[in-house]
């Protein structure tokens, strides 16, 4: 009996005890196009990664070599042209040759107060069956039994930001798929045709050349390379 009394305090103390409720979640907030991205959702320079975890002889991740580099991998999140993530985690790599030419571009450009940001850049070919399963139309997906320069590591979707992160005006986003996206488009103001330019001019001085039907992809042109179907780790903190 003296037990039961001397518990009974501690169970109503319990249960007068205030619950502490868990704070919602923050939701991100949608697109809408032809606006500007919400100020938490402009890529900034991604940070260094803190270690190697892959065969540095085959691939280097961009930010690796240069930390000022922005990153902003699309088909890593669900803004891109189907609409869902295709990688488990957005990182950014290429066959060694060719990310050193991408990082000599990129200080080019800091020299004068801008700088590359990055869209997409090696592509796993299983990614690649992801994204033809969805969109089975080669005007828009290589087909993956062909491959991409993506699927070898040679070729980078890019735009040029200034130093404080905003994009240059190229007229239409990354992923347009119009007569807009052509670099043969004429019908833009000449601030965007000068834009375009200098992406197009700097990247060829280090061996990046463009494709008629999209002003943001470049192809590695010194050498070719194997369509190859490594995926990289995601960080696990």
């Amino acid at each position: 009996m003296l037990r039961a009394v001397f518990f009974l305090p501690l169970a109503v103390l319990a249960l007068c005890a205030p619950v502490k409720k868990p704070e919602p979640k923050a939701q991100p907030r949608p697109a809408v196009a032809g606006m500007p991205p919400p100020a938490d959702t402009i890529a900034r320079p991604a940070p260094r990664p803190k270690t190697i975890d892959y065969d540095t002889s085959q691939w280097l991740e961009i930010n690796a070599l240069d930390s000022t580099i922005a990153i902003d991998v699309r088909y890593a999140t669900a803004n891109n042209f189907v609409g869902e993530a295709m990688y488990d985690c957005g990182r950014c790599f290429f066959r060694p040759a060719v990310a050193r030419a991408l990082v000599a571009a990129h200080r080019e450009l800091r020299a004068k107060g801008m700088g590359l940001k990055f869209f997409d850049c090696y592509r796993p070919r299983p990614v690649q069956w992801k994204l033809w399963n969805k969109v089975p139309d080669p005007r828009f997906v290589a087909d993956p039994r062909k491959g991409s320069v993506h699927n070898r590591g040679g070729a980078a979707d890019l735009t040029i930001v200034y130093a404080d992160g905003r994009e240059l005006d190229m007229g239409v986003p990354f992923d347009y798929f119009g007569p807009e996206g052509y670099h043969d488009y004429t019908g833009f103001p000449d601030s965007v045709l000068a834009n375009r330019r200098l992406l197009r001019e700097t990247m060829a001085r280090h061996g990046m050349a463009h494709i008629r039907t999209e002003w943001w992809h470049y192809n590695y042109r010194p050498r070719s390379y194997r369509l190859d179907d490594w995926l990289w780790p995601c960080p696990t903190e």
